[in-house]
Formats: structure tokens, sequence, C-alpha cells
């Protein structure tokens, strides 16, 4: 029996010898290869550097090319170099060093598009529609919004001196504007839809952001009467993964699974499970999410389908299940690497599985059969993994107008309600405001009197028909057709901006809103125009529908 274990034994440990030896070739394999190419690279840069025909800026050439190898890999991992910490932190923690507003690029000028209320710039004086001159004794002549961005910003405490042109004011203004840490609430509004439903929108997942969601929840139940609540998390592109588990914990029992993440290094493979006593966990439950639904706003919305603690509504999601970790590099510079990718409870990753078929920004497109598996929630509903989240209830988003496009990036809305708020010292609140009559023919008289012009959607493909009716010699005998159409489809600004007003008002009345009561007013002044919260608010107050959505 000895004489014959003995092969088997040699057998075993050549083949053990063998598996170790070829581990280590290919670990020093790899090891050459990562060596060779660096060194390829920094003779290549050296020569480049020595004599290329004009001057190279080797920071631009190094950021260009750490971009170009890094975008080969996730659109999510991405280096942060030391002058975009801040920006980076801002992500992260909602907080930065500055005054408090938003600024934007109109037509040659930088103009405010929004102080958010409360902080430096509005306690100052600055308003939407101001026109920066001159930041910190600097001419912003010629400045792009990034360079006036990075004069605002500073250490808490420190002031910077701005001069702003004022429609309806002769003069500059001057403001002494002390900065402040600015820290933005995620709580964009907290607010009853009607005397039983509460709503919160959520706009990102920043640190502590649960303990706010928490303690807007308990304000609305405890003080306002909720018994049914709306979560919003449309447009929140997630943030901090541990914020969302938090946030799953206010509404799901004590040691249920929230998510697992899954990488290379699989002793770095998590569980993530609630650990506190919620909050309520039969209080009747609407998420609603839509293509800029992402991230951390995916595993809420995922968690509370596959658990069945709640109705998701809207559109399907953004479709980012990858997690990212940070890792320090030199020079104060950092990496943000994907490390894993996550998993709802039932199993689903969220992650879009296929990068050739997105929309144009970024979301998750069309899914080939092939790539979808079937899943089950808690209840044995089907969900489906492939990319994003698929509503339970699918409210799809309204497309605009070209016109109503043209109007918002020709700021012609804009600037009508920095003249509305010049001649209007005050309007009504946000829930009583209308958009009369009166005051949209003061802006179709606006606009028509302005140097504002716009192409419909139509012309543009009937000008694509005529010129492939051309190339393929059909155009002289479909000439009176295409000449009939013209004249049919050809453009009347009165008549466009009258045909357009339920949609152009909306947005009108959420632009001057944002004027009196900021960002809160602007998100409730919405609240009666939207399709996707009217569909929520049906399905919550009909008992007998949202129980059969959660149990077919």
């Amino acid at each position: 029996m000895r004489i014959r274990r003995k092969p088997a034994i040699i057998v075993l440990t050549l083949a053990l010898v063998a598996s170790i030896t070829l581990g280590l070739n290919n670990i020093d394999n790899k090891n050459f290869e990562i060596a060779k190419n660096l060194d390829i690279y920094y003779s290549l840069f050296r020569e480049l550097n020595t004599f290329y025909v004009d001057e190279v800026d080797p920071g631009v050439l190094v950021k260009s090319s750490i971009d170009d190898m890094l975008s080969t890999l996730d659109p999510y991992t991405t280096f942060i170099p030391e002058s975009d910490i801040e920006d980076y932190r801002f992500m992260t923690t909602g907080e930065y060093g500055g005054i408090g507003a938003l600024i934007a690029k109109h037509g040659e000028k930088i103009v405010v598009s929004e102080p958010y209320e409360g902080f430096p710039a509005q306690k100052a004086g600055l308003m939407a529609g101001d026109e920066f001159l001159e930041v910190a004794g600097k001419k912003i002549e010629n400045m792009n919004t990034e360079d006036v961005s990075n004069l605002l910003k500073g250490s808490a405490g420190q002031p910077v001196l701005v001069k702003v042109s004022r429609f309806g004011e002769k003069k500059p203004l001057e403001f002494n504007i002390v900065r402040d840490k600015i820290a933005i609430d995620p709580i964009g509004l907290s607010t009853m839809l009607d005397a039983e439903t509460g709503y919160i929108q959520l706009s990102s997942f920043t640190k502590d952001c649960s303990e706010k969601v928490k303690k807007a929840f308990l304000e609305l139940k405890d003080v306002h009467g909720a018994k049914k609540m709306v979560i919003d998390l449309r447009g929140n592109p997630g943030g901090l993964l541990m914020e969302s588990v938090n946030l799953c914990n206010l509404f799901i029992d004590k040691d249920n699974e929230v998510v697992s993440t899954k990488g290379k290094v699989s002793q770095r493979d998590m569980v993530y499970k609630t650990t506190q006593n919620p909050v309520d966990t039969l209080m009747p439950l609407v998420v609603l999410v839509n293509r800029g639904s992402a991230s951390a706003s995916e595993i809420v919305s995922g968690t509370m389908q596959d658990l069945d603690r709640g109705v998701v509504v809207g559109t399907r999601t953004f479709g980012k299940g990858l997690v990212q970790t940070t890792r320090d590099l030199s020079y104060n510079a950092k990496l943000k690497v994907t490390t894993a990718k996550y998993y709802t409870p039932s199993g689903r990753c969220i992650q879009a599985l296929d990068y050739t078929h997105r929309n144009e920004d970024g979301s998750v497109g069309h899914i080939p059969d092939s790539l979808i598996t079937e899943f089950a929630t808690r209840n044995g509903r089907k969900v489906y993994d492939g990319g994003g989240i698929a509503p339970d209830v699918t409210v799809e988003s309204e497309t605009l107008s070209n016109l109503t496009i043209s109007l918002l990036q020709q700021f012609k809305i804009f600037d009508f309600a920095t003249k509305f708020k010049a001649e209007h010292p005050s309007i009504a609140a946000p829930r009583e405001f209308t958009i009369s009559d009166d005051i949209y023919q003061a802006f179709i008289d606006y606009v028509e009197s302005s140097d504002f012009s716009y192409t419909s959607r139509t012309q543009k493909l009937l000008d694509e028909l005529k010129t492939l009716a051309e190339e393929e010699k059909y155009l002289e005998l479909a000439g009176d057709a295409f000449e009939t159409l013209e004249k049919n489809l050809e453009l009347d600004l009165d008549r466009d901006l009258k045909l357009m007003r339920e949609e152009i008002a909306m947005i009108l009345k959420s632009e001057l809103m944002s004027r009196y009561y900021y960002q809160k007013g602007s998100s409730e002044a919405s609240i009666s125009d939207d399709r996707t919260i009217t569909r929520a608010l049906e399905i919550l107050n009909n008992p007998a529908e949202y129980h059969a959505i959660l149990n077919p």
C-alpha cells in the first residue's frame, strides 16, 4: 500500500511545485510588463518634453494620459488632483468653504443663478441674475465659471469683495461677503402633500443624511399626522453607502440584509445589515426614482422593492452598482477606484452590464434580453438585473419641446424672472401662486421683443428628409408635398408660445418661486404639476392597489 502511495505523493508534490512556479512566473511576468511599460512611458515623456516643437505643460500631459487610461476601465474610476480635492470633499460631505451660491455662464457674462437660502451670499443681499463684474479685486472679463468659482471659495471667516451689475440699478453694487462653511442640506423639501401624506425630497447621500431624514419623517408623522409617506430620490446621484443602509433601517427591521459587496479581494467582501431598531415598518411607503437616481439611491429603492417594504414609482434608475474606494497618492492627490460591485437583497447587481447601450446622460438604455436575469422579492414578485432598478409603476418623464429647451438655453425664462422680481417686491406663496394670463402674456411680449430664435424638432426632421430625398432623386417628384409641409410647419413664435403654455408656465413658475422662496419654494411650487407625485398619491390613497402591487 505504501509503495502505491509514493507515485501519487510525488505527482501531487510536482503538481504543487509547478503550480507555485507558474503562479510566481505569472506574477513575475505581470511585474515585468508593468516595469517595461512604465519605462516606455517615462522615455516617451522625456523625448516629447525635449524635442516637441512647442513648449508642453508636463502636468497637463500627465493628467490627460491618466484620465485616458482610467476611461478604459469604468466611468467611476477617476484621478483627483490636489486642485480638485475641495470639490471631491463637497461631493462626499456636502460641505465647502465659500459664499453659498450657484453661478452660471450667461453668454459672455457670469451670473448668480441661485443663492442658497440662509448662507452668506443671500444674507449679504446677492440675488439671482446679478452679473459679476469683479471678485476679490479681479475683473472677471474673459473668465469662465470655474475661475470665478475658485475666487469665491476660500476659508470660512475670510471676506471676499464682490462687485455686480443688477437689473434696474444704474450703478454697480458692492458686497463684502464673509465666507462660511457651506453645508448643503440634503433634504430639499419636507412637507405634507395632503392631510395624510408626507413627502421628503432627498438630494444626496452625504454624511448624516439618514438622521436628517429620520428627523423629517418623525416631524411629519408626529406633528403633522402623516399616515403615508413619499420618499423622493429623483435626481439623487448617491453618495455614502452606509447612509443608504441607515436610511433603509428607518423602515426595515433589525438584522435584515440591505446590500452586499463583492470584489477582487474576497477578504473585503461585505454584507451590510440593518443594526438598529426601525422607526416605522408599517406605514405605506412610495419611493420615487428616475434616470438621475444612482448608486445609494438604487440601493434604497432596490432594497425597498426586494423586501416588499414600499412601491417604487417613476422610471428606470441610472444603473450604477459599483463601489468606489479612495486611495491616497503622492502630492495630496487621490485615486477613486472601483473595488467591488454591490448587490441588493434578492441578489441583483444594479450595475448596467452593457456599456454600449447608454443614454446621453450615461444612464442605462436598452438592455438586451441575453443580459437580463430574473430574481424574486420576499413576496415572490419577479424582478430583474441588467442595469438599474425598474419601478413597480412606471410614469414616463415628459419630453420638453425644442421651443422650451431653447428658452432655457438662451436664458429667456431666467431673464424674465430677473425682470419680474425687480418689478414685483412680493408674490403669493408657492402653493397659491399661479401663472396668470397677464403674467404669461407679459412673458410672451418679453420673448418676442428679444433676440430669441429656435427651430422645431419637426423642422429638423423635415430638412433631413428633404436632403435624403434630394440624394435619392425623389425631390423633384415630391417637391410640391415638401413645399406644402414647409408652409404648414413654418414657425410662428406667438402661436407656439401659446401652444406650449402648460410646460413653459410650469418651468416659469418654478424659476419665479426660486427668486422669492429659494430652493424649497421652487420644489414646493412644482408639486401640483408633478405627474409622478400625482401617481404616487393615487397609489397611497388606494390601499387595494398598494397591496396588490406588493402582494401579486
